[in-house]
């Protein structure tokens, strides 16, 4: 293998993003700096807002500090948050759904359906609010020099989407593909094509980091024991193989080392159980910023 460092940043929602960010301030501040030693950075969901964050130049510690801050009053206009449907009937259909599935492919293109379907609730001016929303929140808008993939999937199809500088794509065109939760918002239109989150295909999509040598896995959702609080997302019963446990075997099998960081005692408690409530933010990034100190010694091989 001659390609070395591959970093993969889940999806987990406002607090996943904070911790995601906090873990490698963390790191850095231990003098682990995941922002320049990743030759690849591969985002989904949540995790794609903080690619972006990543591949932006800006010092771990700014990083952080950004998360730290206190939202801003919305203002008025297209970058304001449009308003969630009831989040329980979402979740309902999706458990429903993933309770259906036979295969991955069978999920994805159900949960691709659901979102088409929900479409017919969100007019064209949620659809740019969104989009406007998320461009807001991301500190760049030109795809970075470094190679890092957003990961979304097409609605239609099911099938995978990794949107990297190549790939024709507006980068933050890209990071609303990936953050399109089926049923609690529009699908988002790319050249004509319409894309759901990627976390529909995996929470982490750890293994589009094949052929790399090490692989850093941040995983907000993964590595708890038991259910997940009801109504996450990324808490949907997985079809075989879709499933970071997976996902890291198969990089074992193909000679990657693998680390994955999930969240300790300490960051579970302040991600809470509702993971999109933006109050979760700031202890989710410092208890992140706290667990990326102490897990800066499994990484002494960078």
């Amino acid at each position: 293998m001659v390609r070395n460092v591959a970093l993969v940043l889940g999806g987990g929602g406002a607090a996943g993003n904070a911790w995601l960010i906090g873990i490698i301030a963390g790191l850095a501040e231990a003098g682990v700096d995941l922002t320049e030693a990743a030759d690849l950075v591969i985002g989904t969901s949540a995790g794609a807002n903080a690619v972006v964050q990543v591949r932006s130049g800006i010092p771990p510690g700014e990083l952080l500090a950004a998360v730290l801050s206190p939202l801003p009053v919305q203002p008025a206009g297209p970058s304001r948050q449009p308003p969630l449907p009831p989040m329980d009937s979402v979740f309902e259909r999706m458990r429903s759904i993933s309770a259906a599935a036979t295969s991955a492919a069978d999920l994805q293109r159900a949960m691709g359906a659901f979102g088409l379907e929900s479409d017919a609730k969100f007019g064209p001016e949620v659809a740019k609010q969104r989009r406007a929303l998320v461009a807001a929140r991301l500190p760049r808008h030109e795809w970075p020099e470094r190679p890092m993939i957003v990961v979304a999937v097409d609605a239609l199809t099911g099938e995978l989407a990794a949107f990297d500088r190549d790939s024709g794509v507006d980068l933050v065109d890209a990071a609303t593909a990936s953050t399109a939760l089926p049923g609690a918002g529009p699908t988002h239109s790319i050249n004509g094509v319409r894309y759901i989150s990627g976390g529909v295909r995996s929470a982490d999509n750890a293994d589009l980091a094949s052929g790399y040598a090490n692989v850093i896995v941040l995983s907000p959702f993964s590595g708890r024991s038991g259910p997940l609080p009801e109504g996450q997302f990324e808490g949907l019963r997985r079809p075989p193989g879709a499933d970071l446990a997976s996902e890291v075997e198969a990089l074992l099998q193909q000679g990657s080392r693998v680390v994955v960081i999930t969240p300790d005692v300490d960051s579970r408690a302040a991600m809470g159980t509702n993971q999109m409530d933006l109050a979760t933010r700031i202890p989710a990034a410092r208890a992140g910023f706290a667990q990326g100190k102490k897990e800066a010694t499994r990484l002494t091989f960078l």
